[in-house]
């Protein structure tokens, strides 16, 4: 089944300041995707921009799926513009996914747009039979950018929230406040897998942490790509095992296996 197609944009809102969330629905039937994969979309018919961009998925839909995305540059800004009806190039669903131990209770981390993954995972557990609620430490910057706040109590998700500035939850770094929870005594840390997603400086500490405490973690990779499948290596990041492409062989990685 070819991953290539093209789909209509159903709806594009905005979220809060510069983020929006894209749903799209594929013309034709394409490969069933998961949490962690993402999708290369054209966000332009001609040449200019010439490259597709990647975006995570962020939910499956009845319909299709959506990409919850930040305006930071030409290519998103054209992005936020498209309407319903238009039509977009996509290929995908590309990359691979988060390896969910059925056999652990799941943490699930995320940082700023990191919660674009991580929603998902979080739906699929909740949604997987057998599987415990997953717990969901969720940073950002300010209150104003905790995203899908809605979404996640709609399927029972309270959010371990921390803010720099401290207008939502705790003030300071989410990764400080998983710590005093792993560090807690009341849990056994050997019971938990982590799932997490966001920018470098959170997952790079994170990693430090599972490390130290001897906890499975993985992180989904944010990572500038042109092509999205193993060919420009213009994603390559250096791990234990060697230097790998994100868009190939990721973007889920063990959080030990990267070299920060």
């Amino acid at each position: 089944m070819s991953k290539l197609f093209k789909a209509v944009v159903t709806e594009n809102k905005r979220l809060i300041k510069d983020h929006y969330l894209l749903t799209l629905s594929p013309l034709k039937k394409i490969k069933k995707n998961r949490p962690g994969n993402f999708f290369m979309i054209s966000v332009e018919s001609g040449l200019d921009p010439l490259l597709k961009r990647p975006f995570s998925l962020h939910r499956s839909t009845k319909n299709g799926f959506q990409i919850l995305y930040r305006v930071v540059g030409k290519g998103t800004t054209i992005l936020s513009n498209k309407t319903p009806g238009d039509i977009l190039d996509v290929i995908g669903p590309l990359g691979n996914t988060f390896p969910v131990n059925n056999k652990h209770r799941n943490i699930l981390v995320a940082g700023g747009l990191g919660i674009a993954p991580i929603f998902g995972l979080a739906d699929s557990i909740v949604n997987s039979p057998g599987l415990e609620q997953p717990l969901l430490f969720y940073g950002a910057r300010t209150g104003k950018e905790i995203l899908c706040k809605k979404n996640l109590a709609d399927i029972s998700i309270r959010p371990v929230i921390a803010t720099d500035d401290g207008t939502a939850g705790k003030k300071g770094n989410i990764v400080k406040v998983l710590e005093k929870f792993l560090k807690s005594g009341s849990i056994n840390v050997n019971e938990y897998s982590i799932y997490a997603c966001g920018p470098k400086p959170m997952l790079k500490a994170l990693s430090a942490l599972t490390n130290k405490l001897g906890i499975k973690g993985y992180a989904a990779l944010e990572q500038s790509m042109a092509c999205g499948i193993g060919t420009c290596l213009g994603c390559v990041v250096h791990t234990t095992r060697g230097l790998k492409c994100v868009c190939k062989e990721g973007p889920v990685f063990p959080l030990n296996e990267i070299v920060w």
